[in-house]
């Protein structure tokens, strides 16, 4: 099965503000709202709202199996691991295993990660913890 698809529509919005989820491990700092996936293979794509104050240094450095593209939409981002800001327009593509964050950050920010865990694990186990 293909990735899923939807026609033109703002996340970003009021609106749409219902749709997002809380990371339960981060509740309360941060929440994500997949915007699509492949059940089969398990490649996604979605947003992830850190709010303001959000420090997910308590979870340390993460990395994962699988490589992943990351755009900072909106706000910033401080990276532990590459000691940086990362910032409204940031882009990285991230091979498998490298390791990233934790990440605090002061103002917000709106991260949009696009994974390739294809025959890595099931999507379930694919949530990236921030």
């Amino acid at each position: 099965m293909p990735k899923s698809t939807i026609e033109y529509w703002n996340p970003l919005i009021q609106a749409s503000k219902n749709l997002w989820k809380p990371l339960p491990e981060l509740a309360g700092m941060v929440e994500e709202l997949t915007l699509s996936i492949d059940t089969e293979t398990g490649e996604y794509t979605r947003l992830t709202r850190f709010y303001a104050g959000a420090d997910t240094t308590a979870f340390g450095a993460k990395s994962h199996a699988y490589p992943e593209e990351i755009l900072i939409i909106s706000g910033r981002l401080y990276d532990l691991t590459f000691d940086m800001w990362l910032e409204t327009g940031h882009y990285a593509s991230r091979p498998p295993g490298e390791i990233h964050g934790p990440f605090t950050t002061d103002l917000g920010c709106v991260v949009l990660e696009i994974s390739f865990p294809v025959g890595v694990a099931s999507p379930a186990e694919n949530r990236v913890q921030a």
